[in-house]
């Protein structure tokens, strides 16, 4: 890691650590790294594509893309941004946007739709692995989310099968923290944007974030504590 500097180096530790704690690679590994066109993914496919050049295990990228026929589409951009850092990729076109009403969409819905195309590519193409850009925040949200409004405990797994195996997914992000990769992203000038969907800013994701964030004011150690809690179930002491 001699040549990272700034806040990838940090942010490659974490990364390092969540893929050894929690076994994400393989040698051989074909990953399809989903890329939306936020700070979070690009972060992750920067992270994986220059951490190649000095681990022991050897793996291959596919950035995949879901294009979901928004007016205000990314994909453009982010094929530069593909060619410039050298990752093969892949743009997936999905009509489904056309297909539905607009009241009928939201966050679920989007991320639904988004994941289902997601993995059709990431098993067509014979990917292994299926990297997300979802981070520790995001993991820590998830559980009180689940908490608060589902009536369950329950969290976004780092590394998690699905069906039966034939899909597997990993979080390399799961140890980092936002304001690491808004401060790479920065440092980097990725070519990120922000979300435009109107639901974003009124979600109860963006609630409970606000929740944390007021806490960790008196409980600095709030996002661990509740990452952690999720391998601490008493089960004495369960209902």
């Amino acid at each position: 890691m001699s040549n990272i500097k700034g806040q990838e180096y940090y942010i490659s530790k974490r990364v390092g650590r969540a893929i050894m704690d929690y076994k994400m690679l393989a040698e051989g590994d074909k990953i399809a790294v989903a890329v939306s066109g936020g700070k979070d993914s690009l972060t992750l496919l920067k992270i994986l594509k220059d951490r190649m050049s000095f681990v022991p295990i050897k793996y291959s990228l596919l950035a995949v893309h879901v294009d979901m026929g928004y007016p205000r589409s990314y994909a453009a951009k982010l094929k530069k941004y593909f060619q410039k850092i050298g990752v093969p990729y892949h743009i997936e076109k999905v009509d489904t946007l056309r297909k539905t009403k607009k009241k009928d969409i939201n966050c679920f819905w989007c991320s639904w739709n988004r994941r289902k195309a997601l993995f059709e590519v990431s098993h067509r193409l014979k990917c292994t692995k299926t990297a997300l850009g979802h981070h520790k925040d995001d993991i820590v949200e998830t559980i009180l989310l689940n908490l608060f409004f589902q009536g369950e405990i329950s969290a976004m797994l780092p590394k998690q099968e699905l069906f039966g195996g034939k899909i597997t997914l990993i979080r390399p992000l799961a140890y980092v923290e936002e304001y690491m990769i808004k401060r790479f992203a920065k440092e980097q000038n990725l070519p990120h944007d922000s979300c435009v969907c109107p639901h974003s800013i009124t979600s109860n994701r963006a609630r409970v974030g606000k929740i944390i964030g007021g806490l960790k004011r008196v409980c600095p150690e709030i996002k661990t504590n509740i990452f952690k809690s999720a391998q601490r179930i008493k089960k004495d002491y369960l209902l």
